[in-house]
C-alpha cells in the first residue's frame, strides 16, 4: 500500500495537476492539506478511482483523505480543544487495516503573536492524541504538513530561518516529543540523504536551485514501520505549470 501526503495549496486551483499525478503515480492513499475551500470538488478525484473524505474551511486550511479502499471516518477535528474549529485534522481507518490521519499543523508565524503559542498547543494536543492511538498497537500513519523542519539539515539556509516558527527550538522539541513516542520518520528511515526537501518558495527560482524545506512528514507507528518497504519525495508535480509550492512525500507499506 502506497501512502502519500501532498499539500496542494488550493485544491480547486491544482485539481488538474492533482488528477494527473493520481493517474501517473497511482498511490493507494493520499492525504491532502490546505484545500482552501469549504466544498471540495470530488468528481474528478472519484473518476480517477478514489473515494474522498474531507473537512473544508473557507479560504484557509482544509484536509482530505483519498483512498482506493473502503474508509471509515473516525475523527474530523483534533481532540483536546473544543473551541478550535480550524480544519486541520482528519483521521480514518482504511480497509480495516490501516489508520491514517491527514494533518495540517499551524505555521506559527510571526512568533511574537498568538499564532506561535497556538502552534505549540496544537502540537501538544497531537502528541496526546498520538499516544492514545499508539495504544491500539496497529499500523498507523500520521501524514501531513507539519510546518516543522526537524533539524538544520531540513532547511537550505538555517541561518536565514533561525527566527522562523518552522525552525524554532520549541517547535523542534514539540516535534521530537511526538516522534519519541515511538514513531518512525518514513523518509529518513529509507533515504536520509541531504537536501531532501518537500517545499520550495515560488520566489527566487527556489525549486530550480533546490533551496527548500522538509516540512511534510510521514510518521509511522512501530507496526507500520515494521512493514515499511520504501519511501521518497516525488518532485514531478512541482515541475508542472502553476504547481503547489509543496510536492508529495510517500511511503510504501507491505500491508
Amino acid at each position: 500500500m502506497r501512502v502519500a501526503s501532498f499539500n496542494v495549496n488550493s485544491v480547486k486551483a491544482r485539481m488538474a495537476n492533482l488528477v494527473d499525478w493520481l493517474n501517473e503515480a497511482g498511490p493507494d492513499v493520499v492525504c491532502l492539506q490546505e484545500l482552501k475551500t469549504i466544498e471540495m470538488p470530488t468528481e474528478p478525484v472519484e473518476d480517477a478511482g478514489y473515494s474522498v473524505q474531507y473537512v473544508g474551511q473557507k479560504t484557509y486550511n482544509g484536509v482530505a483523505i483519498l483512498s482506493k479502499e473502503t474508509v471509515e471516518v473516525e475523527e474530523t477535528r483534533l481532540p483536546g480543544e473544543e473551541e478550535d474549529e480550524q480544519a486541520r485534522f482528519l483521521q480514518v481507518l482504511i480497509g480495516g487495516r490501516l489508520r491514517v490521519a491527514s494533518i495540517y499543523l499551524p505555521n506559527g508565524n510571526p512568533v511574537d503573536t498568538e499564532k506561535f503559542p497556538y502552534k505549540l498547543r496544537w502540537m501538544a494536543r497531537l502528541r496526546d492524541h498520538a499516544e492514545k492511538l499508539l495504544a491500539f498497537e496497529e499500523p498507523l500513519v500520521l501524514a501531513g504538513d507539519y510546518n516543522v523542519c526537524p533539524t538544520d539539515g531540513d532547511c537550505y539556509d538555517p541561518a536565514a530561518f533561525r527566527d522562523d516558527a518552522l525552525c524554532q527550538p520549541d517547535s523542534r522539541a514539540a516535534f521530537r516529543r511526538i516522534v519519541n513516542l515511538g514513531f518512525t520518520d518514513a523518509l529518513m528511515a529509507i533515504d536520509p540523504g541531504p537536501r531532501r526537501y518537500t517545499y520550495w518558495d515560488y520566489q527566487g527560482r527556489a525549486f530550480e536551485r533546490n533551496n527548500g524545506l522538509r516540512i511534510d512528514h510521514l510518521l509511522l507507528s512501530p507496526q507500520a514501520a515494521d512493514r515499511l518497504v520504501d519511501a521518497g519525495v516525488d518532485k514531478s508535480p512541482r515541475e508542472k505549470e502553476r504547481p503547489s509550492d509543496h510536492t508529495p512525500v510517500w511511503c510504501e507499506l507491505d500491508l
